[in-house]
Parts: C-alpha cells; sequence; structure tokens
C-alpha cells in the first residue's frame, strides 16, 4: 500500500474550555469550524479500494485512493442470475387443497411481485447501486431497518472472511458504507451494528458523526457465551459479550413499544387470596406454599417438601402460581409521588392493620393493605410465543438468547460468527417491525438476517462477498422456501413455507482496460457514471428542438445534484464505437446548455464526453465545463 497506519488513533474536539457537543452542520458558526467529538485515523480523508477475486469470494489486498474515485464511487448495474420460488403443490397422496406442501422454482426469469433480493459482490459497490435504485423512492419504499455484523477487526483471519485490515483501514471501510446506509433509511430507520470491545467506542463516535449524537438510541449488551475450558486463560476477566449500538435516522420518530421476555418464576410473590371472586373487603390471604400444600392432601409445606422433594415442590407451586396469577401477590412498597389519592390510601392502611382498601383507577384498581400495595402476579404473567410465563421488561442487557446449540441453524455451519435467529427477531422486534416493512443487512455472512426476515415476513435485501453466498444462504434460504427448514425461530414465527428471492451477481465495471465497457451499453455507462458520482437521473428533460438530436439512442444523460439551495447539473453525452456522432457541434452543445439553465438554473453545468467539442474557450459560458472522459478518470486514476 501507498501509506500505512502508524501510531494510535486520536480522538479531537475543538472548543475545550466549553462543554463538548456534536453539532449539527447547520448549526455551525463559521467555516473554521467542525462537529466535535470526532475520532480521527491516517488517511480519513481518502477510501480503500481492493480488487475482488472473483474464484475465492473475497477481497485482495486494499489500498488507498482518493474519496470521488470512481473505483469505490461506481454504481454497478444489478446481474439476475435466478429467481427463486416456492410454488404450493398437494401434498401426494391427499385430497386436493387439505394438504399442501411447497417445492421451490429456480429460473432465470424475473419476477416482479418478487421484491427480496440477495447481491454477490463488495457491498461498498453494491450499496452505491441500492443508493441509486432508492433515490428515487418515496420515504415508505425505503429501507426501515438495518443489522450489520461486520468483521470486528480483530487481528484473526476466518475460514470465511478476513479480519485483520489494520485500524485505519477497518474505521475507512465501515465509515464509507455507514454514510450511504444512513442515506437508505426511511425517516423513522432504524440501524443495528454489533461489535465487540475492541472497536465499540471509536465506532460509537464514528455514527455521532454520520447520524447525530441526538439520534443515538441506546447500547445493548449481548452474553455469547460462558467461562469454559482453554478459553478461560485470559489476562483480564473472561469476554463473554458482545454489544449493539442502535441509532435512529431521526429519533423523534421512534416510538418504543414495551417488550416483555420470559424469565423464571418470582419466589417473592408468596401471598394468595383463597377468595378472589369475593368482595374485595372479605378476601381471605394465605402463603401460597402453605395452600397449594393443603390443596394436595398434605398438612403443611413442611410435610409436603419432605414427601416429594423440595426442588419437585416448589417447582409445583410455581406452575400454581402462574395458573393462578390472579390469586397470587406480593406486597410492594408505595412511593411518595405515586398520586394523591394511593399516598392518603397508604398513609390510612397503616393505622388499619390487616384491612383491604381499593383505589378505583379507569385501567386497573389499586389495592392496598397494611400500607402496601397488592401486586398481582398477572401483571407479570403474560403470553409469549403461545406459553404462559413470568416475564420481565426487556433491558438493554439480553441474557436470554443462547448461543449454544446454534450451529446447525438454517442447516449452515459459520463458525466464529455466527449469530442466533432468536437475536435477530430481537432486533426486529425492538425496532417496531411490521410485515412488509423493508430490513438490510449487507454483511450477509450465513443469511441469519435474511432467515429471520423471511420467516417474519419482511422483506429483505442481502449483500455477500463471499462464495457463501452461494454455499450457505442459497441453500438455508430455499429450505425456508420449502418450508423443511425447522430450526432457528420457525415455530415461534408459525412458519411453513412460502414466498422467493431474486439472486443477483454485481454487475461489471463501466470501465474496462483504457476505455469504456460498451459491451454494457450506452445508456447504462451514461447513468451509472452520474450515479457514480452523486447524481440523481432525470429522464423528463427534452433536447428535440431545432431538431439537433433526432435520434433517441443519442440523447444525452442528465444528472442532478442539490447541495443545499445550489443545484449542480451534469450532463454525459457519449459516441459508441463506430458510432457516427463523433463530433459535439456548438450548436447542439449550446442547446444541451440553454436547456438545462432553464430547467434547473444550476450553479453550474459539466458536460461529459468522449466526442470532439467545437467550442472556443472564449465563446464558452462561464457556468459551463466540458470533460472529456474517460480521459479524465484514467487520469484520475493515476495519480
Amino acid at each position: 500500500m501507498a501509506k500505512t497506519y502508524k501510531g494510535s488513533l486520536t480522538l479531537e474536539w475543538y472548543y475545550k474550555q466549553k462543554a463538548i457537543m456534536l453539532r449539527e452542520a447547520a448549526d455551525l458558526k463559521s467555516d473554521s469550524d467542525i462537529p466535535a467529538p470526532r475520532v480521527n485515523w491516517v488517511n480519513k480523508d481518502e477510501a480503500l479500494f481492493y480488487e475482488v477475486n472473483e474464484n475465492e469470494g473475497k477481497g485482495q489486498v486494499p489500498y488507498w485512493v482518493d474519496s470521488s474515485d470512481i473505483r469505490v464511487k461506481e454504481a454497478r448495474p444489478l446481474k439476475l442470475i435466478k429467481t427463486y420460488k416456492a410454488i404450493s403443490k398437494n401434498k401426494p397422496g391427499t385430497l386436493p387443497g387439505t394438504n399442501m406442501t411447497w417445492e421451490v422454482s429456480a429460473t432465470t426469469d424475473d419476477d416482479p411481485v418478487i421484491n427480496n433480493m440477495l447481491i454477490k459482490g463488495d457491498n461498498l459497490l453494491a450499496l452505491n447501486t441500492l443508493k441509486k435504485l432508492f433515490s428515487n423512492r418515496p420515504d415508505d419504499e425505503k429501507v426501515k431497518c438495518i443489522y450489520i455484523d461486520p468483521p470486528y477487526n480483530t487481528g484473526q483471519a476466518f475460514d470465511n472472511y478476513d479480519d485483520n485490515l489494520m485500524q485505519s483501514e477497518w474505521l475507512t471501510l465501515m465509515r464509507d458504507r455507514l454514510v450511504i446506509l444512513h442515506d437508505l433509511l426511511k425517516v423513522d430507520g432504524l440501524l443495528f451494528i454489533q461489535l465487540d470491545e475492541k472497536n465499540l467506542f471509536h465506532v460509537k463516535v464514528l455514527l455521532d458523526d454520520i447520524f447525530g449524537k441526538d439520534n443515538f438510541v441506546n447500547i445493548f449488551t449481548i452474553k455469547t457465551s460462558d467461562p469454559s475450558g482453554l478459553k478461560t486463560v485470559n489476562p483480564s476477566p473472561y469476554d463473554a459479550a458482545e454489544y449493539v449500538l442502535m441509532y435512529a435516522n431521526n429519533k423523534a420518530f421512534y416510538k418504543y413499544e414495551t417488550i416483555n421476555i420470559p424469565c423464571a418464576h418470582d419466589t417473592g410473590y408468596s401471598k394468595y387470596v383463597t377468595n378472589i371472586n369475593d368482595v374485595y373487603s372479605k378476601w381471605k390471604i394465605e402463603n401460597i406454599s402453605e395452600h397449594y400444600a393443603k390443596r394436595i392432601g398434605f398438612t403443611s409445606a413442611a410435610e409436603a417438601k419432605e414427601s416429594k422433594g423440595k426442588l419437585d415442590f416448589l417447582s409445583e407451586v410455581a406452575e400454581y402460581a402462574i395458573l393462578n396469577a390472579d390469586s397470587v401477590f406480593q406486597s410492594t412498597a408505595i412511593a411518595d409521588d405515586a398520586g394523591n389519592d394511593i399516598v392518603a390510601t397508604r398513609n390510612l392502611s397503616k393505622s388499619k392493620p390487616d384491612k383491604i382498601f381499593k383505589v378505583d383507577r379507569t385501567d386497573k384498581d389499586v389495592f392496598v393493605l397494611n400500607g402496601r400495595q397488592m401486586f398481582f402476579y398477572s401483571n407479570k404473567v403474560k403470553e409469549i410465543d403461545g406459553k404462559i410465563t413470568p416475564t420481565n421488561k426487556l433491558t438493554n442487557i439480553w441474557m436470554d438468547i443462547p448461543y449454544n446449540g446454534i450451529s446447525k441453524e438454517g442447516g449452515v455451519k459459520f463458525r466464529e460468527s455466527k449469530k442466533p435467529e432468536k437475536l435477530i427477531r430481537r432486533v426486529f422486534e425492538t425496532a417496531n417491525i411490521v410485515e412488509g416493512d423493508l430490513v438490510l443487512d449487507c454483511f450477509g455472512g450465513s443469511g441469519t438476517t435474511f432467515a429471520v426476515a423471511h420467516k417474519m415476513k419482511l422483506t429483505w435485501i442481502g449483500v455477500e462477498i463471499g462464495n457463501h453466498a452461494d454455499t450457505h444462504i442459497i441453500p438455508r434460504l430455499t429450505g425456508i422456501l420449502s418450508g423443511n427448514d425447522q430450526s432457528g425461530i420457525t415455530a415461534v414465527a408459525k412458519w411453513t413455507g412460502g414466498g422467493g428471492f431474486k439472486y443477483y451477481h454485481l454487475g461489471q465495471s463501466i470501465l474496462a482496460n483504457d476505455e469504456f465497457n460498451w459491451a454494457l451499453g450506452k445508456s447504462t455507462i451514461e447513468e451509472s457514471f452520474l450515479s457514480s458520482y452523486d447524481y440523481i437521473v432525470d429522464s423528463a428533460i427534452e433536447f428535440e428542438e431545432k431538431r439537433l438530436i433526432t435520434d433517441s439512442d443519442a440523447r444525452p444523460s442528465v444528472g442532478v445534484q442539490k447541495i443545499g439551495n445550489k443545484v449542480r447539473v451534469a450532463v454525459v453525452t457519449l459516441n459508441p464505437p463506430k458510432g457516427k456522432r463523433e463530433m459535439l457541434p456548438y450548436d447542439e452543445l449550446i442547446n444541451i446548455y440553454t436547456k438545462v439553465k432553464s430547467k434547473y438554473n444550476p450553479e453550474y453545468i459539466n458536460i461529459f464526453t468522449n466526442r470532439g467539442v467545437e467550442i472556443a474557450s472564449d465563446s464558452k459560458p462561464d457556468d459551463l465545463d466540458v470533460i472529456k472522459i474517460p480521459h479524465a478518470i484514467f487520469a484520475e486514476l493515476e495519480k
């Protein structure tokens, strides 16, 4: 590489004597001010490019290029390889329509009804293409949730991808992808990125810069393993967790809906109302263990424990409490800010021992005994995935998602980096996903994100550079389409099969050797060129006046770029090999300029062309530049 990483990363900020805060660009006070804090690294202003080894399905050694280099900006076409679709069939030997099964069809035909996409290729180039595809879509068709599990830059080399980039390279790789991912989100969209502790805080500052510090939502700690065997030999306490950063495109639009998760029986709920259907003033209260012991024929809980065994008896008590949650309660303290009527009832209750008081509420009445609230188990016991269970409110520490035993989920193995389907489901639930919402993962891995999205009936887009797009992801997804995959969240999602997806390869570059790749076609080259430099293609403008451009195949392509209140326009007019428009006459050039100027009133206009140009420098408008391509592109690449 031309430049190498030396030294440590730095965290920089300005106004050191004032409170440190990240400010939006619109709030900057002068041209010299910059938002802060920001993480800084060697070659930060450049981009990272690497050739892709198609045979091995991974990138080669990267090297630094200018951030506007077309090799990292290019929006390549997508080449449809196959369309996979589940077709409903009658199960052999059964009456038609009574017992259906799914058969997966794989064809090279497009199917406009299927929106799920799997793309094989470098994810930066794929994201450039997706940015182009989404540029003119309304907000409600953009991405609702992005989950990514990138290589952690741990200094190790795994079987399926290279995870040994230098720190400066890794941060550049992440920054360039996160910027585009941010652009793809809906206004109420959310990003989740899973990391270990090594780069967690660098990425946090990076995301503060891209999304805005105010759009940070939460950080979740995920228990991933238990200390065992040789792994416990560490120079510091054992690493048993990973982390998921959550950011909103606009936090004001994120409304969290409470999520309950299963938990063990809470023995604090030890009181039992034996006559819950009577008037509350006549309720009789017993210890639940004593009550249950008598119910099953024993004189006391101690006798029942001795006869049945302590653990078995307590297990039965726990089950009984769950089944009779409306009668089971614990006494909880009533705070001074609980409400005037509740506090007054609390104080009155203290002076009248063993008498039950009630405070009427529109949603749920409050009962008070001996100055404490009777908090019923029914508030804690709920149905989760078809099972009645005690629950806790979800927090930002997730210890209930086992990593053990997931190696065979989806029928594929992916050593070291596979994530549980239950984890991705939790992420989607936290994002308030509803059926049909669009989710995206550009570090596909073994395909867990797409598997979960499909089972939850979401629309999904996935990108994976490695050959495991073919060896892992497609077999996993076809198993889901056919209904044969019974692992992961299949049962709780009540998934039985169906749906489809399209499999694409990232297309060829518009450049080939020292010339354009004319096999792609003139219009594809022109539009890809514009999209690669962040221009939005506008095909509505007409140039046919004065019959200067009469052939529709010869009409130029126009792209518009808006930055604040300013507008820039780029026009591309190419002459393919053996074409008949080698020259760009003065009248045609001025016609193009006049039309563009009239419609957009841009700050300036660039005309990109490989045609000869008939114009003197002193007759060219000041806000017009004519740039010869591909010469100008290759001149940049040689710098």
